[in-house]
């Protein structure tokens, strides 16, 4: 039987661990050619090796987000390798709890050019690429502090607000060009981003397939249609009402 995402080619970032890593995993199942892209070469290759049998075995390209250059040379792979770009997944970021007095500028500066700037470094070709193709679905991975902060995550919290106002600009850009964006809100999540959420119960943290599930939804909707929103958070986390 033929997977969801047959003949579909697909780029993720932040593809070494996490999130990142169960979306390429799930997608690659589905039957789509996959490019993850990160900066950890050999543990994307590692990964890469733990799939097992797959339609399409996905392929690995050391990518910095936060380097133009970089960004570049993974989409121009893609061109030459492939010819389309049908779907992209913007999920390389990482969290930071560092109190707002302490905060300094340099590190201000590498969550927002992670977080933020090169999720619009993917966009910008994205688009570029899915304008002309007249189709295609950027997916974006935002969180459940774009929607309620935990304290002393100013950094953070401004990069998941702005990448949900990014989302929103995306969609309507490539509205008339037949080109889907959507964001996925995770809450608490098992990943190397958030290693402490390793050790909570069950009941107030998810693992990152169930994220790639909701991921996965999206992408093999029809191209006419668009999830342009998702908030997926374990029933126990304290986010609704006063907790």
């Amino acid at each position: 039987m033929a997977g969801r995402l047959e003949n579909r080619v697909a780029i993720i970032t932040g593809a070494s661990s996490g999130i990142g890593a169960a979306i390429a995993q799930s997608y690659a199942a589905e039957g789509a050619s996959v490019v993850m892209a990160a900066r950890r070469l050999d543990k994307m290759q590692a990964l890469i090796d733990q799939m097992g049998p797959l339609p399409v075995r996905p392929i690995a390209v050391e990518t910095d987000v936060r380097r133009e250059a970089d960004v570049l040379r993974l989409f121009e792979t893609v061109d030459r390798l492939f010819g389309k770009i049908d779907i992209v997944v913007s999920n390389a970021g990482f969290a930071d709890h560092t109190p707002t007095d302490q905060l300094t500028l340099a590190r201000w500066q590498d969550i927002v050019d992670t977080n933020l700037t090169g999720a619009f470094l993917c966009a910008r070709e994205s688009l570029r690429r899915m304008k002309t193709q007249r189709r295609g679905r950027i997916i974006i991975v935002g969180s459940i502090s774009a929607k309620s902060p935990r304290p002393n995550s100013i950094g953070y919290t401004s990069t998941k607000f702005a990448l949900d106002g990014m989302t929103r600009s995306l969609a309507l850009d490539g509205r008339d060009f037949g080109v889907a964006v959507s964001i996925i809100h995770p809450g608490s999540t098992k990943t190397e981003l958030m290693p402490r959420m390793v050790e909570k119960p069950r009941t107030e943290s998810m693992v990152a397939d169930e994220i790639a599930q909701v991921a996965t939804l999206m992408a093999s909707l029809p191209d006419e249609t668009n999830l342009l929103e998702a908030t997926i958070l374990p029933i126990g986390q304290p986010f609704l009402g006063r907790g």
